[in-house]
């Protein structure tokens, strides 16, 4: 294949039928090649040339056109559509989607793919896809799949590499899946269907005793009291998920579920306790609520629940990741648990789930008895995964409008003497709608809180309304917008390192001597990484000048040359670094993060300092583990941090940097979980109002087939 960009016209139409592309006056220079004809002659050949020329100019990944060209030699037979259809349901699996929806990729393909991408130079075009699907209809697509021997609709005895659905719902369209993310989808469907079909039994009036002894706030028959709501809901399923925005109390009310079904449990006959996990994504989640929960835990008041004497020694407050749960296998996508294997709990809680992509979800739930409990935390309008799918989010679809059964809401009102809305009742309400408990209410943005008002704007798709709360920044004293700085890259370096200053200089002034105790370097490292959470600057991409990678060389530049940091580059005192790959040999985990520091010698040597990263352990306590910055070698700088990777944190103050141009990844998800990381402070950093704006109205939505449960 040649690497040329004016590679000679390999992909031109037969001579029957002019390509689309042609024109009756050709360019100047060496004539760019047109699209392959997937309704005529065109070969797999020119197709998978055309597919090499897209992932060298980054459309594709090289993975997508590996697969294209694995499928070509396995199955000869297929037509070029079929391997194009290969192709782009990869690229949409790296993309976050499960599959590919082929009706919304006839009608506006430039949109579901993102392709060519929006910085996509202006020099001699390939073809894109909508130029090669033009009068392609959907029928064309699955003729193709149907007669490649790629696809098969169902699990064959000799499954293809593809999955194709073709629901008989009205309104749902065909799904073309790789096949292990379909297995995923069916794998977690069933697992769901399994436990919401097997509710457990609940004695009513014991119920009753135990949420009144835990909700001292009487009730209100106006205002219901949706945390109490989870709590009965939670008790009578064997999956259940919580949502709710930051500070709708999530935390609090799982520490109360946990001590209601603990105490049920310890009052039955054999009064044996359940056997609890309590897991998040990453190793900051863990640690984020690990410190959560145990302060939850030690304030409750158990004195009007059964076995109260002892009650509290048995509700966890140790949090692990889903990775050490599962028993993650170095170096592979296998687990130590799994369905031959499983795990022998009562119940999982995993917080942050909105983090949780499709796979992981499904590698967790092989992995319980079907007896097994399963709880779900997490914001629905937060960012998903990464990885491909928004399992959360899927599941949440209907949560706003709730769609209880009225036997339920009755039920509710009896056990817990709440009244729901009559709008949120619904006798067609689905079995999933049923475990679904959304809170409501926030208790850390209050109704005078810009923070909360924006936040509020921004998840309802009202850019007009966030971007006029912006403009009027200066009546809230908790968000600001200086425009200058979205525009001027000086300033706004020099702003972060004002904002930035005071915890390097608190950590140089209070660095303990080289010959303290290990408990007082444990101490200072302690006090460091809290103080780091004072600020943290959030980045929506990663390439280009307003990205992550940028920023930190420029910030690591600019905090050296204002004497804060020793070097701008390599290892030095004062640089955070965040782990991107687990690393089981050192326990530690994708999203945990350090700080770089001169810390205690190693074989005792106490007249000297040796420079360490101290990571937080993430049981709770308030040791350190200090790592050689040589034994790291899957580390990012974090002055700057992506949204993404800011999931599952809080900062007190946030700034939220947006990129001078349009880009797939500019949605509301995005700016919302941006504005609530933030606890006390938000600054937007943005120099385009309309960019800004339009993000806001843009929803990311994320392919799938998890839906009707």
């Amino acid at each position: 294949m040649s690497g040329d960009p004016h590679t000679p016209d390999l992909f031109g139409a037969p001579d029957s039928e002019p390509s689309r592309l042609t024109s009756s006056a050709p360019p100047p220079g060496p004539s760019p090649a047109a699209q392959p004809d997937l309704r005529g002659q065109a070969t797999a050949e020119q197709l998978l040339e055309l597919l090499a020329r897209w992932t060298e100019r980054g459309w594709l990944r090289p993975l997508d056109r590996a697969l294209a060209r694995f499928c070509h030699q396995q199955c000869p037979q297929a037509s070029p559509l079929a391997l194009l259809l290969v192709a782009l349901t990869s690229h949409q699996v790296g993309r976050g989607h499960v599959c590919l929806d082929l009706a919304d990729l006839q009608a506006q393909p430039d949109r579901v793919l993102s392709l060519p991408p929006d910085d996509e130079p202006l020099d001699d075009p390939p073809p894109t896809p909508a130029d090669l699907l033009l009068g392609l209809t959907v029928p064309d697509c699955i003729a193709a799949l149907h007669s490649s021997g790629l696809s098969n609709e169902t699990a064959a005895a000799e499954p293809g590499p593809l999955v194709l659905t073709v629901p008989d719902t009205p309104g749902r369209s065909p799904l073309l899946y790789l096949r292990r993310y379909w297995q995923y989808e069916r794998q977690i469907e069933s697992a769901l269907q399994q436990r919401l079909s097997a509710p457990v039994p609940v004695d009513d009036s014991q119920l009753t005793q135990g949420l009144s002894a835990l909700f001292a706030t009487p009730v209100s028959g106006d205002r219901p009291d949706w945390q109490r709501i989870a709590c009965a809901l939670a008790a009578r399923q064997r999956f259940a998920i919580i949502t709710g925005g930051p500070g709708t109390g999530k935390t609090t009310t799982v520490v109360r579920l946990l001590a209601l079904l603990q105490a049920q449990a310890m009052g039955n006959a054999d009064g044996s306790p359940m056997r609890i996990a309590l897991t998040a994504p990453t190793g900051k989640a863990a640690a984020r609520l690990n410190e959560s929960i145990g302060g939850q835990v030690e304030k409750l008041d158990l004195s009007g629940l059964p076995k109260s004497d002892s009650l509290r020694d048995h509700i966890p407050e140790e949090v692990t990741t889903l990775h050490r749960l599962l028993g993650a296998r170095p170096d592979s996508r296998h687990f130590r648990h799994h369905r031959g294997n499983p795990l022998h709990l009562d119940l999982v809680v995993v917080d942050e789930a909105s983090m949780v992509d499709v796979e992981m979800m499904a590698r967790l739930l092989d992995a319980l008895p079907a007896a097994t409990r399963v709880i779900l935390l997490g914001d629905k309008d937060q960012l998903a995964s990464v990885e491909a799918g928004a399992v959360l989010g899927n599941l949440c679809q209907r949560a706003e409008q709730a769609h209880y059964q009225p036997e339920l809401a009755a039920w509710v009102q009896a056990v817990t003497g709440c009244k729901l809305p009559p709008e949120l009742t619904d006798p067609a309400g689905r079995p999933l709608d049923q475990a679904v408990t959304m809170l409501r209410v926030s208790h850390r943005f209050g109704a005078d809180s810009g923070i909360g008002q924006l936040a509020r704007a921004v998840n309802q798709g009202d850019g007009q309304t966030a971007l006029q709360q912006l403009q009027q920044a200066d009546q809230a004293a908790d968000i600001a917008w200086p425009q200058s700085l979205g525009r001027d890259t000086q300033a706004l370096l020099d702003w972060c390192v004002d904002r930035l200053r005071p915890t390097l200089e608190w950590l140089a002034a209070n660095q303990p001597p080289p010959d303290a105790e290990r408990a007082e370097f444990d101490a200072w490292a302690q006090a460091v990484l809290a103080r780091w959470s004072d600020f943290q600057l959030l980045c929506a991409v990663r390439g280009g000048p307003q990205g992550v990678d940028q920023m930190n060389q420029q910030l690591t530049r600019a905090l050296h040359q204002a004497g804060l940091v020793q070097a701008d580059h390599g290892w030095f005192a004062g640089r955070p670094v965040m782990v991107t790959r687990n690393d089981y040999s050192l326990g530690l985990m994708n999203g945990d993060i350090g700080i770089t520091l001169q810390g205690p010698a190693l074989g005792g040597a106490g007249d000297q300092y040796q420079l360490r990263v101290a990571f937080p352990t993430s049981d709770g306590s308030q040791a350190i583990h200090w790592v050689l910055p040589s034994r790291l070698q899957t580390v990012d700088t974090v002055y700057a941090m992506t949204v993404h990777k800011s999931q599952g944190s809080e900062f007190d103050h946030t700034a939220l940097l947006l990129p001078a141009y349009r880009s797939p990844v500019l949605t509301r998800e995005l700016i919302y979980t941006g504005i609530t990381r933030a606890r006390s402070r938000f600054t937007l950093l943005a120099g385009d109002a309309g960019l800004f704006q339009e993000a806001v109205n843009t929803r990311v939505r994320r392919v799938s087939g998890l839906w009707g449960l």
